[in-house]
């Protein structure tokens, strides 16, 4: 008797029996759709396609049926692979959550010779050594930092103006070290520093130590100098010249710069981002102010409306690209982040964008007189005697006491955008986080109300944003989209581009 072999039919059913998987949309323009799922592969579809999928009219074995199969959006009675891998990408997406904090931030002084008008705490004189952190603060937050369970951690020193303590900074630099290889720990740390007053024996420890420094270049010398006035108004000067004696001592790759966007940027991106090219930086963070410490003084000389930085950050984007596209590898980071979760199957470990919060989790702040906050925003939060989200005191307090308290646990509990109304159900919930300090900043409360949100409207208009230009597919956009993911110059890249 011959044996034959029956048709696939006979074995995967008729599409009427898909099931759904979760999955969020956006009526993205008048003809399609934008679908997201959990873990955030996308697809274009024609309007109608949401209710056609929910109402199980998509025809089995057609087009647009193999593409949310595959995406899983929809699964039938032979993706037991497909569920297993799902799974998969998504403890990938959430990777963040393993080993507890990764970043230890140490204030080391408030003391700082800048007179910055974003700057989020009240600063001291150079000569107020009472606001620098004690050995024993320093001994214990080490401490306390060598409990995280992760093997990979990094310190950041910072204050004020941490190069006004530089015995501190090489006590704690030591002293971690030595911890660090007691306790099996993988150690980085970064110097973060005006460079106003960095000495050539400064310099010569930080390449000893393999030191990383990160500063402030908020773009031009009249902008720069306006934004952050120093005695002499030379603060641009002194940056731009120890960027590059830094540079020359430790390596390029081992200085990084941040800007600021005050009121006085908005009308300059081209020249804020000329200048981080003229001083051959490769990577570049277009930052808007935030609403902390100090900073809230001033916001009539500094502040703006959310839709003045997105029109700066939108036309600073276009610049940036273009200047790609004239052979210049130049990265701009917030963007590099937002593309890392919608085109590859990684998460980040940037906090602001995570769910729950990163504050806390993946971040502490050990103040100078021994405090412990969630972020450094919290602790700029502290500096207008609110001390919500101050977790204890480090001579008074085990990490598991931090971790315990009612401060952690309410930020939390308060940042899980999966449960978060008006997050919940929106398209963009996988690339984007909530951030329980600045809704409790802005708001008056850490779940925070996403219709008035400065932090939704942000990321709702620059994601909405990228994705019209992934929609657009331009091969010049997509090529240097990607030559950011992959860290290699566009010239570099293949002719094949990731699907």
């Amino acid at each position: 008797m011959a044996r034959t072999f029956l048709p696939l039919d006979a074995f995967v059913g008729s599409g009427s029996g898909y099931h759904l998987l979760p999955f969020r949309f956006l009526r993205f323009d008048g003809d399609r759709e934008l679908l997201v799922n959990e873990v955030g592969e996308y697809l274009f579809a024609p309007a109608g396609t949401v209710a056609g999928v929910v109402g199980r009219k998509i025809q089995f074995g057609s087009p647009l049926y193999s593409s949310l199969k595959a995406k899983q959006f929809i699964y039938d009675s032979s993706s037991s692979p497909n569920l297993d891998l799902l799974a998969t990408k998504y403890r990938t997406k959430h990777e963040f959550l393993d080993g507890g904090t990764k970043l230890h931030i140490f204030v080391v002084t408030l003391r700082c010779d800048h007179s910055c008008h974003y700057c989020q705490v009240s600063r001291q004189t150079a000569n107020r050594n009472e606001y620098d952190m004690s050995i024993a603060t320093a001994d214990r937050s080490l401490d306390l930092m060598m409990d995280t369970p992760g093997t990979d951690i990094t310190l950041e020193l910072q204050g004020g103006e941490a190069t006004l303590a530089f015995d501190l900074v090489q006590y704690i630099v030591d002293h971690a070290k030595r911890l660090a290889c007691d306790r099996g720990k993988n150690l980085s740390v970064v110097l973060t520093t005006n460079l106003a007053n960095i000495a050539d024996e400064q310099l010569a420890y930080l390449k000893q130590e393999s030191v990383k420094v990160s500063t402030s270049l908020d773009g031009p010398a009249f902008i720069h100098n306006a934004n952050r006035p120093r005695p002499g108004n030379n603060s641009h000067e002194l940056a731009v010249q120890n960027i590059e004696r830094c540079r020359q001592t430790l390596g390029t790759e081992q200085v990084a710069a941040l800007m600021t966007t005050t009121q006085l940027s908005l009308a300059h991106p081209k020249e804020i981002i000329d200048e981080y090219v003229a001083r051959s930086f490769h990577s570049i963070f277009l930052r808007p102010i935030s609403p902390y410490g100090f900073a809230v003084r001033t916001r009539r000389r500094t502040g703006y409306e959310m839709n003045a930085f997105l029109k700066f950050y939108k036309t600073g984007l276009d610049h940036i690209l273009e200047i790609n596209r004239q052979g210049y590898h130049l990265v701009e980071v917030y963007t590099k982040i937002l593309l890392t979760k919608i085109l590859t199957p990684y998460g980040t470990g940037f906090v602001d964008l995570q769910s729950p919060a990163g504050a806390g989790w993946n971040v502490l702040v050990y103040n100078y007189d021994g405090d412990v906050y969630i972020s450094d925003e919290s602790r700029m939060l502290a500096e207008m005697n609110d001390f919500t989200f101050r977790l204890g005191n480090v001579h008074q307090h085990s990490r598991r006491d931090l971790f315990g308290g009612d401060a952690f646990l309410e930020a939390q509990q308060t940042s899980c955008n999966q449960s978060l109304p008006g997050c919940s159900d929106c398209a963009f919930q996988t690339y984007c986080g909530s951030d329980p300090i600045f809704n409790h900043a802005t708001q008056g409360d850490s779940f925070g109300f996403r219709p008035t949100s400065a932090f939704c409207h942000r990321n709702m208009s620059v994601l909405k944003h990228l994705f019209r230009m992934i929609a657009e597919n331009d091969p010049d956009t997509m090529r240097i989209f990607w030559s950011w993911l992959t860290d290699r110059s566009v010239s570099d890249l293949g002719t094949e581009l990731p699907a």
